[in-house]
């Protein structure tokens, strides 16, 4: 109701704008364009005697635009999301002064059967992780905004800077009204290194369990129901190519909150740092 209101009000008002009046305050009649004649009509009434009730209907639909934008955070994402994330800017993003990667494409969520963490098994978690659910899942990072084909829907991804160096799940979903719980979420970024560095570890930490793959090749998985702690589970050691690396992960959440920490460290377990996170 308020959205036709609200469009009616802005369509008269540039209506009225566009076309002008004529010395009894009558619309030009030249002036149709893609509008009806009652609307032109509709127009002429307003103006001539009901000029309070046309400014009326112009500032409600200032109004219920100005709420519809109030709704929003910085960025244009929903305001909920602002205190969690923020969106990606220009340019590349380095870790954090831990080592904690911030830049991440996020999936909307999957819904799976998960009635209880129980169910965590790793029988259950090798048929969540190993199933294909959508096209290119695995392989080269999606776009910001770009749609993916689960089952009969389609979910969007999300280019998003964290503000915490533990990734919010659980209010990611919220913020977009999105199921939060009985889901599957995906996770992916490009790390970019100036040189090859070998023995390096993936050193994770999920609320839900949770696997991860560096450039195709599983790297690490966390079983079982677990919070989210920093260095949780440290992977066997991997190399980081020079140049471009594709980080992919997947972060199963039954009841409960949702959230993971991820950061490579060297053969010492100090963080790495000298990388570039990106998403495109």
């Amino acid at each position: 109701m308020w959205w036709r209101f609200s469009t009616f009000a802005a369509e008269t008002a540039a209506v009225a704008a566009a076309a002008g009046t004529g010395p009894a305050g009558r619309v030009r009649r030249g002036f149709t364009g893609r509008l009806t004649q009652n609307r032109v009509d509709m127009v002429e009434t307003m103006m001539s005697g009901r000029g309070r009730m046309f400014r009326s209907l112009c500032l409600a639909g200032l109004l219920v635009g100005l709420c519809a934008a109030r709704a929003q955070g910085g960025g244009g994402l929903p305001k909920a999301m602002d205190p969690y994330f923020a969106k990606v800017t220009a340019g590349g993003a380095h870790p954090d002064a831990d080592g904690f990667i911030r830049r991440w494409l996020l999936l909307e969520p999957i819904s799976v059967p998960v009635k209880s963490n129980t169910v965590f098994t790793d029988s259950y978690l090798k048929g969540v992780f190993g199933a294909q659910y959508f096209k290119g899942q695995g392989a080269a990072v999606p776009k910001d905004g770009s749609a993916a084909r689960v089952g009969q829907g389609r979910l969007k991804w999300h280019a998003l800077d964290s503000r915490l160096y533990n990734v919010k799940l659980f209010r990611f979903a919220t913020s977009l009204g999105k199921p939060r719980y009985g889901v599957l979420f995906w996770a992916a970024t490009l790390v970019d290194c100036p040189e090859e560095m070998r023995g390096v570890r993936l050193s994770v930490g999920s609320n839900g369990a949770s696997a991860w793959w560096l450039n195709g090749e599983e790297a690490v998985t966390l079983e079982g129901d677990r919070r989210m702690v920093r260095d949780d589970v440290v992977s066997r050691r991997l190399t980081l190519k020079k140049g471009r690396n594709v980080l992919w992960g997947a972060v199963v959440n039954g009841p409960g909150m949702s959230d993971f920490c991820i950061r490579f460290v060297d053969a010492q377990g100090k963080a790495v740092r000298n990388i570039t996170v990106n998403v495109k």
